[in-house]
């Protein structure tokens, strides 16, 4: 039998990951804090009133919400996914947080009785395309028996091993990203002290960014500081970096990993941003 799947969190991601499991049969039903979230997104239902009753309907809920302290509330709140049903529940967790706070996560789930995988996404942009790559810690057979699920929204689900491997895959994944972004803003500013257009250089550079990438892509965006839709749309991804690199550089001490490149990417955030 199909397996029936729900998601929590209707933004980029979730509402992307919804109309792929629509599309594919598999969506169950959705919640989220906005009554009128699923509007617009083609198949997905109406808005559940409650975690609970989407749990009650399916046999894995994908919670894509922004921060630890949401997801905790979706899970153990009054009217949370772990109030009712939770033998042949399995917990998929898109959101990036901090191994500790997966750690309690999934130890509150697991003491349920009910089943918990993380998983990192990049590529929220795509969600609706089937086009996340999904980094995945679980157990063999916890992620077996929930794949198809994970397929229907993926076009790559990355196996990285046992249970927290993912979310620190995902960590890794944003060091990376961000790092490149302060290596961008060091290049701009040398360029701009030389007299050089920033943004028609990051055009210029970019016409090679499929043979060696790109660190530009903040200069070939609006300037933040004519358009407030950029402004606030930066402003936005701003809060990610801070929390996802915090993430970071939490478990590099726990590792004992030396990150100067992160530290500094999220003290020039900003800079970076081009929002200073």
């Amino acid at each position: 039998m199909a397996l029936k799947a729900g998601v929590v969190g209707l933004g980029i991601i979730g509402g992307g990951v919804a109309s792929c499991l629509a599309r594919e049969a598999m969506l169950e039903g959705v919640y989220d804090v906005r009554p009128d979230a699923s509007d617009g997104l083609e198949g997905v239902p109406a808005v559940l009133g409650s975690p609970k009753e989407l749990a009650a309907r399916c046999d894995v809920v994908f919670i894509a919400v922004v921060s630890a302290a949401q997801a905790k509330d979706v899970i153990t709140g009054p009217t949370g996914l772990l109030s009712g049903k939770t033998k042949g529940l399995t917990i998929g967790l898109l959101s990036t947080v901090s191994l500790t706070d997966l750690r309690e996560l999934r130890q509150i789930v697991i003491d349920s009785g009910a089943k918990f995988i993380d998983s990192g996404v990049t590529g929220g942009t795509r969600s609706a395309e089937r086009g996340l790559v999904s980094l995945v810690g679980a157990e063999p057979g916890d992620l077996e028996a929930v794949l198809p699920a994970y397929e229907a929204f993926s076009i790559q689900v990355a196996h990285m091993g046992g249970p927290g491997t993912g979310m620190a895959a995902k960590i890794a994944r944003n060091v990376m990203v961000y790092g490149v972004w302060q290596a961008g803003y060091e290049g701009a500013k040398l360029a701009a002290a030389a007299g050089i257009d920033v943004r028609k250089l990051a055009d210029a550079i970019e016409m090679s960014a499929a043979a060696v990438g790109g660190p530009t892509a903040w200069y070939r965006r609006p300037s933040p500081q004519s358009d407030p839709v950029e402004a606030q749309f930066r402003e936005q991804i701003n809060a990610l970096l801070d929390k996802d690199l915090a993430a970071a550089l939490e478990l590099a001490e726990d590792l004992g990993v030396d990150l100067p490149a992160a530290t500094l990417a999220r003290a020039n955030s900003r800079m970076i941003m081009d929002m200073e």
